[in-house]
């Protein structure tokens, strides 16, 4: 190989190192910018006290990109994003609920949050609602970090109506009382996000949907064999009733 095309190899080589730098970068920066417009955070100060707090909504965009992002930097083939999507969505359970991340970093006067269910509330429209599950370690005092996943139901237990069918806008709000950097200033911090074009329905597809909607049936399944065997035991408790009450009729018209 003559010099001159060993010098244009060195040359094609480091314009493609620079321009997968350049993407790399690009990429990085389209993540931030997504996380930025999920994760919102405030900061409350007092003297040389601080606490800052930080939730995330999980959005159908968020989602995605933490996931594409992971399987960018690991290299994964699509096989291996499947199945790590696959779990992910597992964990936030996004079919069924509205999934939230809670941080606190606090270098200040230890923190009383719990009950935590009664500490942070969810507005959706004109209505407000408490968390159904959340990560136990958030109801014990402490200094320092501390997170958490809190969870929301997506759909009304009585009607089954999706909670967020029509509306543009969901508010996280924390009691004041969890800190006394909050409560000295009758501070409440609010946390908003313009929700109307988010669908995690999207999310759902290929093998992952397939995975998934396997496990709903299995557990549906499960759920209905557990109910048949309640109902079977619950007329056969009729059952033996009509018997006895049968039986004790019979003994009555004969002495009659």
């Amino acid at each position: 190989m003559t010099k001159h095309r060993i010098s244009l190899w060195i040359k094609i080589l480091t314009i493609a190192a620079l321009f997968t730098a350049i993407c790399a970068t690009a990429y990085a920066a389209a993540i931030d910018n997504i996380l930025l417009r999920w994760r919102k955070t405030m900061t409350f100060t007092e003297n040389t006290s601080n606490l800052t707090v930080a939730i995330t909504y999980y959005s159908a965009e968020l989602v995605e990109a933490e996931i594409q992002a992971e399987a960018e930097k690991n290299l994964w083939t699509q096989d291996e994003l499947e199945r790590y999507k696959y779990r992910y969505l597992n964990m936030l359970n996004l079919s069924e609920m509205i999934p939230i991340k809670v941080e606190f970093v606090n270098n200040g006067p230890t923190m009383h949050p719990g009950p935590f269910d009664k500490m942070i509330e969810m507005r959706i429209g004109s209505k407000t609602y408490e968390p159904v599950d959340y990560d136990k370690r958030l109801n014990f005092p402490f200094q320092g970090e501390r997170d958490g996943l809190v969870f929301f139901n997506r759909f009304d237990p009585k009607t089954g109506k999706n909670l967020l069918e029509g509306q543009n806008r969901v508010t996280i709000t924390l009691s004041s009382g969890i800190s006394t950097l909050m409560a000295s200033r009758n501070r409440t911090p609010r946390f908003f996000w313009d929700i109307k074009n988010d669908d995690p329905s999207k999310l759902y597809a290929g093998q992952t949907a397939a995975r998934l909607e396997t496990d709903r049936l299995i557990k549906r399944l499960e759920n209905l064999r557990k109910d048949r065997a309640d109902e079977a035991a619950r007329l056969k408790a009729i059952d033996d009733e009509i018997s006895t009450v049968q039986s004790r009729l019979d003994e009555l018209a004969a002495i009659q």
